[in-house]
């Protein structure tokens, strides 16, 4: 199949163009590169040589480049990763959190619709359901988001619902991921966050590798085993195969499907920690500091959804993902700058 992907340079988006080239899968990537790098794409490349793989420099909200991409290449689905995804910027950052997330979404449909594309499977996150009133999580749980960038899902979701409405034989797969963790077994793709990173696994990373100096850990006074927040953590390759599971279902159905991404399983701040300094063959240090306003105790999805109609299941355990992070940060301290430096010195 001809698939694009917007924003696949990133995180999740080169773990899942790796697991769509090894099917066999005929890929176009769009990504602007401000919250990816093209060294990623680059050693996508090498990870699946013999992948057919077009990369575009463009901008999902620029439709009229959408638009050659998609006369050029004739895609049969699109995945969309594209968009920012710190909570705590889009706090600080909300016009532009909501034009890129939702107007970029509409930018992508206006093409989708004069090529004739009705298949997509979008990017969303749990953050969409806020506090929770019952756990685990199942699709549903009611929506109530409590920060822009949780909103801005929200709001491209209900976008993403309204459109195979009016478009019969459209499908959309609405993918509300946990938290993504780890990286390609190989070392050579990662998560590269730009400057300190907002996330538990990539901040114990650096840690580690002594860029910063402890771990913090917010409240250890929670209704939990052991007093910190609990999270349903997902390794990353397991989150990539969900999407080619969901692209499989879109080409046989019709209409707006919605499924939980993650194990089924919380752990806690210091379960990760554990299974982290574990990896590493040292304790890392950390500090406790008081509860942040807005943090919950606990998060977990309930995934039966997912397995029932995707046939897809996380198989992929908190070692595996303390391992995998662990390979690719030692063989990449600055992330994917490490290669840059090293091209611009040679």
């Amino acid at each position: 199949m001809r698939v694009l992907v917007t924003g696949g340079a990133g995180y999740i988006g080169s773990h899942t163009l790796v697991e769509l080239l090894g099917q066999g899968h005929e890929v176009a990537c769009v990504d602007n590169y401000s919250n990816g790098s093209p060294e990623a794409l680059r050693r996508v490349g090498e990870l699946v040589p013999q992948g057919a793989l077009h990369a575009h420099d463009a901008d999902v909200r620029d439709t009229a480049a959408l638009d050659r991409i998609f006369a050029e290449f004739r895609p049969e689905a699109v995945i969309h990763f594209a968009g920012l995804k710190a909570v705590g910027e889009s706090v600080e950052k909300p016009v532009e959190y909501y034009d890129v997330n939702v107007t970029g979404t509409l930018s992508l449909l206006r093409a989708m619709d004069r090529a004739e594309c009705q298949r997509i499977i979008f990017s969303s996150s749990a953050t969409v359901y806020g506090e929770p009133v019952f756990l685990p999580y199942t699709e549903a749980h009611p929506l109530a988001p409590t920060s822009v960038y949780g909103h801005t899902k929200r709001f491209a979701e209900q976008i993403l619902t309204d459109w195979p409405a009016a478009r019969p034989g459209s499908a959309v797969m609405l993918l509300r991921y946990f938290n993504p963790v780890g990286a390609h077994e190989s070392g050579r793709i990662g998560e590269d966050p730009q400057g300190v990173p907002n996330n538990l696994m990539p901040y114990l990373a650096q840690v580690a590798t002594g860029r910063q100096e402890r771990l913090r850990i917010f409240g250890d006074d929670y209704p939990t085993p052991d007093g910190t927040g609990v999270r349903d953590y997902i390794h990353v390759v397991d989150l990539a195969r969900a999407h080619v599971a969901a692209l499989d279902r879109a080409a046989a159905s019709a209409g707006a499907e919605t499924y939980n991404i993650g194990t089924g399983r919380g752990y806690s701040v210091r379960e990760m920690l554990d299974a982290f300094s574990a990896a590493v063959g040292r304790a890392l240090p950390f500090e406790v500091l008081p509860r942040r306003a807005g943090d919950i105790a606990e998060m977990q999805a309930d995934c039966s959804h997912a397995a029932e109609k995707l046939g897809w299941r996380a198989s992929l355990g908190v070692e595996e993902m303390a391992r995998d992070l662990w390979r690719w940060q030692q063989a990449n301290p600055q992330g994917y700058a490490t290669a840059a430096d090293q091209l611009a010195g040679s």
